[in-house]
């Protein structure tokens, strides 16, 4: 399970370092994919395997499906880390994170999201300042805290 919240930079080549308290779960490769905010979402091969089943179970006939899909698997990319740790970000999911160079790498559980710093800094604060109608939600969702 991925937690915690993590600064690191990418440097001009796309590299990125991830943290070893989540490189510990991770092996070896890694399928990074564009994520529901403007962030990017990275899979272990195995979390990844089983969210494209998930996918791949939609019914091909319902267009918002396709088009989820679509979305999720034509971004997907296998990435091995290096000696360093390293991932190197394709240049196509690169431009997710703007062009900044400090990121934030959240772990989210089954998967670890990388936010441009600032992006996380202001998503943070939105859902910090909409946190009441937020655990109402989560009530209605039948989570309670």
């Amino acid at each position: 399970m991925f937690k915690g919240e993590y600064n690191h930079g990418i440097d001009d080549k796309g590299r990125v370092i991830l943290p070893a308290k989540l490189r510990e779960n991770l092996g070896e490769r890694v399928v990074i994919s564009r994520g529901l905010d403007p962030c990017l979402y990275v899979y272990t091969v195995e979390g990844w395997d089983t969210f494209a089943s998930k996918l791949d179970a939609l019914p091909l006939l319902d267009p918002r499906s396709r088009k989820i899909h679509q979305f999720f698997m034509s971004g997907a990319v296998d990435c091995d880390l290096d000696k360093q740790g390293r991932i190197v970000v394709p240049p196509n999911l690169r431009g997710i994170l703007g062009e900044e160079k400090e990121l934030t790498l959240v772990g989210e559980g089954n998967r670890i999201e990388i936010w441009s710093a600032s992006a996380w800094s202001e998503h943070i604060s939105e859902v910090s300042e909409d946190l009441d109608s937020l655990t109402m939600d989560l009530t209605d969702l039948g989570l309670s805290l």
